[in-house]
């Protein structure tokens, strides 16, 4: 079962995970608008980080992979806002369905996962550039991510155990992947 008791109350909590341009944010962003619930990006919180420190999004990244007590810090944020009971009801990044994992937190871990090929159409169709580009910028960002969490906290991105629901999304769009975790919400 997928709810956790707050008192009188229930809070449903869901984590969504994915590599960059997966549609994880477009899921969260229906699953709020459907079930009126609050949600947490660590996106978000990394980008706010950055303008705290009065620095570019890949300024900071690189401050990150030179300083992993910053990333630390980042994933603490984070696990605080699993554990919060009053916190939001979808947690988005992409160690949040670990950390809910190791946590033992009851919960729905999504993970949406998509090609190297289909990352980078995506990503170029928001953000422009050429496809090649962003094919090589794609899959050097996860090869870094994945060697990054490997040294701070022996996680391999490829184990996919933590998740409860991993969906294949490279031929189905935003609306199918938003269906099959409403099937699996009501299944609990």
């Amino acid at each position: 079962m997928f709810v956790e008791s707050n008192g009188d109350e229930f809070v449903i909590k869901i984590t969504v995970s994915g590599p960059p341009g997966s549609g994880t944010s477009t899921l969260v962003k229906k699953i709020v608008e459907s079930h009126s619930w609050h949600s947490v990006n660590g996106g978000d919180i990394f980008r706010a980080e950055a303008q705290r420190r009065g620095l570019t999004v890949g300024a900071f990244s690189d401050l990150c992979k030179e300083n992993l007590d910053v990333d630390r810090s980042l994933d603490i944020t984070l696990k605080e806002e699993i554990q919060n009971p009053e916190g939001a009801e979808v947690v988005e990044s992409r160690l949040s369905g670990w950390w809910a994992h190791m946590l033992e937190i009851n919960c729905l871990r999504v993970w949406v996962n998509v090609s190297p090929e289909e990352c980078a159409r995506r990503i170029q169709n928001r953000e422009g550039g050429d496809y090649e580009t962003r094919l090589l910028l794609s899959q050097k960002r996860q090869m870094d991510d994945k060697e990054r969490y490997r040294i701070l906290y022996d996680i391999d991105l490829d184990d996919m155990s933590p998740y409860s629901l991993i969906i294949d999304a490279d031929d189905i769009g935003a609306d199918e992947v938003f269906n099959l975790v409403e099937s699996s919400l009501r299944g609990y």
